[in-house]
C-alpha cells in the first residue's frame, strides 16, 4: 500500500511539470506527418556536371552515399526506390564478422516495414525476442516489450550483423538506378566551401574522384570523415568483450538476459537457434589484454561466479576456446553537426551512445527514414546552400528517438556500471523495485527501451516518478535524519548522471522543438525536370 502511494504521488507531480511541455508534442506530430504524407514521390533529378579532382573521374551521380552498413545500404534502398540514381561506395563488401549491431528492437523493425526492407530478417535464422530478464543478487525484473498494440511479427530481432547487412546490400543493389561499389573513401572533393564529391581508391588502388550535388557519408563509428561535417568528441567509458556460447539456453525463452554483477554488467541474448552471444562491460581503465591471458582469466575469476547457473559451463568453455574472445569499444558521440553545402552526415558517424541497450539500429533506420522524407520533395538538388540550410530540419525532426534512446541508453550505463557507490547500489534496487511494479511503470520503460515509445517527456515522466519511488522506499517506514540524507543523495547522485546528459542531447530541441528556427523549413522551390 505505501508503495503505491509514493508512486501515485509522484506520477502526479511528473504528470504536472510533463503537462507544461504538452504543445511541444503536438506540433512536432503535425510536422513529421507533413514530411512523411505529403511529399510526391520518383522526381529526383540528375544534374551533369565535370570537375576537377585527384584521381580519375567516374562521372556525376545525383546522391553519393559513403558507407553501405545498416544506415548506408538502408538509405541508398529507399532513396533508389524513389527514383534518385545513387552511387555507393564501401570499404568492404563482404560480411563482416562483428558483434556490433546483433540486437533490432521492435521500433527498429518498424521502421524497416516502413521502409520496405522487413524481408531481410528473413532467411538469416533471426530468433525473435520478446524483451529482457534483469538479474541482480538473485532478484530479477521482467522487461516485456509493449506489443500488444502490433501484430504478431512486430517483435525485436536478433541475428549476426554480417548477415543482415548483406541482405540490405543485396536490396539495394537490386535496382537499377542504384550502384554499389567497394572503394575507400579518403577524402571529400570541396570546392570554395561546398562539398562536390569525393576522392576514393577501387579494388585495385587506382585513385578516383566521383561527382554529386550530395554526398552522404554514413561510415561508421572508425569514420575518417567526420572532423570536417561535426563535433567530433568521441568518449569511450567502457568496452564490450564478446563471445559466442553453444550448447545452453537462456533461463526465458526468446528473452535476453541482464546481470547487473559487481565488477560488469553482462549481456547474454541468442544471434542464432544455436548461438548466444555474451557481451560483457569492462570499464576503459581496467581493460585486461586477450594476448597475454589476462581477459581470459578476469572472465574466469571475476565474471564466470556471476554468470546465471544455467549458462556456466558454456561461460568457462567459450573463454577458454581460442580465439573466441573480442573486444569493441562501447563510443558515446553527441550530435553536433557543422553544417556543410553539399554533404550530411548520418548514422553511427554522426551520433553514438552506450550499446548497452542495442538502439543504435533503431536510431539509425528512424534517420533513414526521416531524411529520405526530407529528399522527396526536392525537384532539384544544385543549389547545395539551400538544401543544407533545408535539411537543418532534420536535426530536430531526429530527436524524438534519438534523444530519448541515447538518453536512455547512457544513463543507464552510467547506473549500471557502478555498483560499488552506494548511492548507485540504491538506483540500480530503485530500478528493480519500480519495474516490477509492473503496470504503467514496467510498460513505459521497455516502450522507451524499445524504440516504441521515442517521446523525452515520457523519459522525464519516468525518471522523476522512479526517483521519488526510490526516495519513499528509503524513507519507510518512518523518516529519520539518515534516511533523509540517503534520499537526497539518491536525488542528487540521479540528477547528476541524468541532467548532463538530456544538456548533451539539447533541451532546446527535445522539448521546445517550436523554438528552433530550422523547424520551420520548407523545401526550397526548384526547377522542376
Amino acid at each position: 500500500m505505501a508503495e503505491q502511494y509514493i508512486v501515485g504521488v509522484a506520477g502526479v507531480i511528473a504528470f504536472l511539470l510533463g503537462f507544461v511541455f504538452l504543445v511541444r508534442s503536438w506540433g512536432l506530430s503535425k510536422l513529421k506527418r507533413a514530411a512523411s504524407m505529403e511529399f510526391p514521390k520518383e522526381n529526383c533529378v540528375n544534374k551533369n556536371g565535370n570537375g576537377e579532382g585527384e584521381g580519375e573521374a567516374v562521372g556525376t551521380t545525383e546522391i553519393i552515399i559513403v558507407g553501405a552498413g545498416v544506415a548506408g545500404a538502408a538509405l541508398a534502398y529507399s532513396l533508389g526506390k524513389d527514383g534518385c540514381q545513387v552511387q555507393v561506395i564501401e570499404r568492404d563488401l563482404n560480411a563482416l564478422n562483428r558483434f556490433a549491431g546483433e540486437l533490432l528492437m521492435p521500433g527498429g523493425y518498424l521502421k524497416l516495414i516502413e521502409l520496405g526492407l522487413v524481408d531481410c530478417v528473413d532467411e538469416i535464422d533471426a530468433q525473435q525476442i520478446l524483451g529482457y530478464t534483469l538479474n541482480k543478487d538473485g532478484k530479477e525484473a521482467l522487461i516485456s516489450f509493449s506489443l500488444e498494440k502490433f501484430q504478431s511479427h512486430v517483435v525485436g530481432r536478433t541475428f549476426h550483423n554480417g548477415r543482415f547487412v548483406q541482405r540490405l546490400r543485396k536490396k539495394a543493389a537490386s535496382l537499377h538506378n542504384v550502384s554499389l561499389e567497394q572503394g575507400t573513401v579518403t577524402s571529400l572533393l570541396e570546392e570554395n566551401g561546398i562539398v562536390k564529391g569525393v576522392h576514393y581508391k577501387d579494388k585495385s588502388g587506382q585513385l578516383l574522384t566521383a561527382y554529386a550535388p550530395l554526398t552522404i557519408v554514413c561510415d561508421g563509428c572508425f569514420s575518417n570523415l567526420r572532423r570536417s561535417l561535426c563535433h567530433s568528441k568521441v568518449d569511450i567509458p567502457s568496452y564490450f568483450v564478446g563471445f559466442i556460447l553453444t550448447n545452453c539456453k537462456l533461463p526465458k525463452e526468446k528473452y535476453g538476459a541482464l546481470i547487473l554483477a559487481d565488477p560488469s554488467p553482462i549481456l547474454f541474448y541468442p544471434i542464432s537457434s544455436t548461438e548466444i552471444r555474451c557481451l560483457v562491460d569492462v570499464p576503459s581503465q581496467n581493460l585486461p589484454s586477450v594476448s597475454n591471458g589476462e581477459m581470459a582469466h578476469y572472465l574466469k575469476t571475476l565474471v564466470a561466479p556471476k554468470v546465471l547457473p544455467e549458462l556456466y559451463n558454456s561461460f568457462i568453455s567459450a573463454v577458454e576456446k581460442k580465439g573466441n574472445i573480442r573486444i569493441m569499444p562501447n563510443k558515446i558521440m553527441a550530435g553536433a553537426p557543422h553544417l556543410t553545402p553539399g554533404a550530411f552526415l548520418i548514422g553511427d558517424a554522426f551520433n553514438m551512445r552506450h550499446a548497452i541497450t542495442a538502439g543504435g539500429m533503431t536510431v539509425a533506420l528512424s534517420d533513414v527514414v526521416i531524411l529520405r522524407d526530407l529528399l522527396r520533395p526536392l525537384h532539384d538538388l544544385s543549389d547545395a546552400s539551400a538544401i543544407c540550410k533545408y535539411l537543418e530540419s532534420f536535426y530536430t525532426l531526429r530527436k524524438p528517438m534519438s534523444s530519448t534512446i541515447n538518453t536512455l541508453a547512457n544513463v543507464l550505463h552510467k547506473v549500471f556500471s557502478a555498483p560499488s557507490d552506494p548511492a548507485m547500489e540504491n538506483l540500480q534496487q530503485t530500478l528493480l523495485g519500480y519495474l516490477k511494479l509492473g503496470g504503467v511503470f514496467s510498460s513505459g520503460v521497455s516502450a522507451l527501451l524499445s524504440g516504441l515509445c521515442p517521446r523525452p517527456l515520457s523519459l522525464v515522466f519516468h525518471f522523476i516518478v522512479m526517483a521519488m519511488y526510490g526516495v519513499g522506499q528509503l524513507l519507510l517506514p518512518f523518516p529519520s535524519p539518515k534516511r533523509l540524507l540517503d534520499g537526497a543523495k539518491l536525488l542528487w547522485v540521479a540528477s547528476s548522471v541524468f541532467l548532463p546528459i538530456i544538456h548533451s542531447e539539447g533541451v532546446r530541441q527535445m522539448f521546445f522543438p517550436l523554438t528552433v528556427p530550422a523547424y520551420y523549413r520548407t523545401p526550397p522551390k526548384g526547377k522542376k525536370i
